[in-house]
């Protein structure tokens, strides 16, 4: 028996912003709820392989470096996606890469980080 990663929570301070971000950089549809929360929703159905994404007020900004973070696929060309997630309001950070690592880290509008890969990863 295994588990599997269903759905990733992301707590934040302004839902709206994160809705509007989110949403629209993974595609996902929008299921916002009345207690300061929404889930994203991956579009058509949802399989064990596309986690759904909870974002829930917290009222508090994040401090310090995630522990964990999403690392994202593009489609087609990543620094094309890179580009269109900086117009969405992402920004670029440094963590300590060299300049050399297959990804790029971004930070969303309240500063989480995550990381577009050049490629699906492999074993």
């Amino acid at each position: 028996m295994v588990v599997r990663i269903a759905q990733c929570t992301l707590d934040v301070d302004d839902l709206d912003v994160m809705v509007a971000f989110w949403s629209t950089a993974l595609g996902y549809e929008v299921e916002q709820g009345d207690d300061d929360s929404a889930k994203l929703w991956p579009p058509g159905q949802s399989s064990a392989t596309s986690p759904t994404v909870w974002l829930q007020g917290s009222g508090t900004p994040k401090r310090g470096k995630n522990r964990l973070h999403l690392d994202l696929v593009a489609d087609a060309d990543p620094q094309a996606e890179v580009q269109r997630l900086l117009s969405l309001g992402a920004r670029r950070v440094d963590v300590g890469q060299t300049g050399t690592e297959g990804f790029t880290v971004l930070a969303d509008p309240e500063g989480n980080e995550f990381c577009v890969l050049d490629g699906r990863p492999t074993r």
